[in-house]
């Protein structure tokens, strides 16, 4: 498995997964119709959004459906000869701290039919060196006290967790873990 920038070779396998019912955002089912839609539209001007280093696109719509500005950042997909998840990462320039309502600088997802091998661990590791490559001394990292697959892909990474919270109400207002992993 390798991390991939989106691009025209792998559009067909991202669609093929978002046919399949998987979504990059787990808070919003109805993100992969939108995404389809999107793709169908213009194909060249979704994958330009998912790489966008100047916050240049539009605000990030949260899971009660208001809108937040958009940070920094791009997403990755994960590939082993078809597509297996996106990874993506953003963050705020000159600090590592971020506005209360992102959840953390790297998020993952695995499509179901490739998870158990791996993939998250590797992707994560190989996103940890992109982070600190675009000048993050430490990264954060949330998921719920149930995922445990991914409290132990964060600890792979020498991943310490920080705080339980509370997520804002527009999130949901869920009980999440918080991770620091220092670059």
């Amino acid at each position: 498995m390798e991390l991939v920038w989106p691009a025209r070779p792998y559009l067909a396998g991202y669609v093929s997964a978002l046919n399949r019912g998987w979504s990059r955002d787990e808070t919003r089912p109805e993100s992969g119709a939108e995404e389809r839609a999107a793709i169908k539209a213009d194909p060249a001007l979704f994958l330009a959004s998912l790489v966008d280093r100047e916050a240049r696109g539009a605000p990030i719509t949260m899971p009660d459906g208001t809108q937040v500005p958009r940070l920094p950042g791009y997403k990755c997909w994960m590939w082993d000869g078809e597509f297996c998840g996106s990874i993506d990462l953003r963050w705020q320039p000159g600090t590592d701290a971020l506005p209360i309502y992102c959840l953390g600088h790297i998020g993952y997802n695995v499509v179901p039919w490739k998870q158990r091998r791996g993939y998250a661990t590797r992707a994560l590791g190989a996103m940890l060196t992109l982070a600190a490559r675009e000048g993050l001394s430490r990264v954060e990292i949330t998921t719920s006290p149930d995922n445990f697959a991914s409290q132990k892909v964060i600890a792979a990474h020498g991943g310490l967790l920080a705080e339980t919270f509370v997520t804002l109400p527009s999130q949901g207002s869920l009980t999440k873990y918080r991770y620091f992993i220092h670059l």
